[in-house]
């Protein structure tokens, strides 16, 4: 299981008919974040004729979208379909309009309001969360290169690895591999490993 959000919050302003539009995204895990943002960018953008944006929640599979103010359909669903379609989440986009006194029309404010919202998330790092458990193996100094390499050929993520009298190795590795990686791994030494399973969540893995 794996979804894809964004890594930090980034912008992105292009002008059109001299209107200018400023598209802002920033991740969000709950609506209370992705409302507390939108209130954040209309508190710093007041004297815009426009602030529309749209959100989408893996929590109660929630998304939601507001035109505010523009004709219905020609803003906040634009935004909506953008992130729809880059398969992003835990996400929340908004687009600030400054009107330029020439109106765009219903087609125009389309155009405008998806190229917003696109030009915003090229600018942002997209990354992909995956399940993963956060796992330790100690073992004996003899078995480190073998399984340093089990490790890697399976895609697991070492996170810290500690030299004492053993050697210990902290990974994230993808919840449906850990089953495979612990019996290559008893199996490389042997049965005189240590193995656990520290924690599982999603989280960005970082490939070595």
């Amino acid at each position: 299981m794996s979804y894809k959000t964004l890594k930090s919050s980034a912008e992105a302003s292009f002008t059109e008919k001299r209107s200018e539009f400023i598209g802002r995204v920033c991740p969000v895990t709950s609506e209370e974040d992705a409302i507390a943002f939108i209130n954040e960018v209309r508190a710093e953008n007041r004297k815009a004729t426009h602030n529309c944006y749209a959100y989408i929640l893996r929590e109660n599979n929630i998304s939601r979208h507001s035109d505010d103010g523009e004709p219905s359909g020609t803003a906040g669903a634009p935004i909506l379909e953008v992130l729809q379609k880059a398969g992003i989440t835990d996400a929340v986009c908004v687009v600030t309009r400054y009107f330029g006194g020439i109106l765009l029309g219903a087609g125009g404010l389309v155009r405008a309001y998806s190229k917003s919202a696109s030009l915003a998330l090229e600018s942002a790092e997209i990354v992909c969360m995956e399940l993963s458990d956060s796992i330790r193996a100690a073992f004996d100094y003899t078995y480190y290169g073998s399984v340093s390499a089990a490790l890697s050929n399976i895609g697991a993520a070492v996170t810290d690895t500690v030299y004492a009298d053993g050697v210990e190795i902290f990974a994230d590795v993808q919840c449906s591999d850990t089953d495979e990686l612990f019996k290559k791994l008893t199996d490389i030494c042997s049965g005189n490993i240590t193995l656990e399973i520290l924690s599982t969540g999603y989280r960005e893995i970082k490939r070595n």
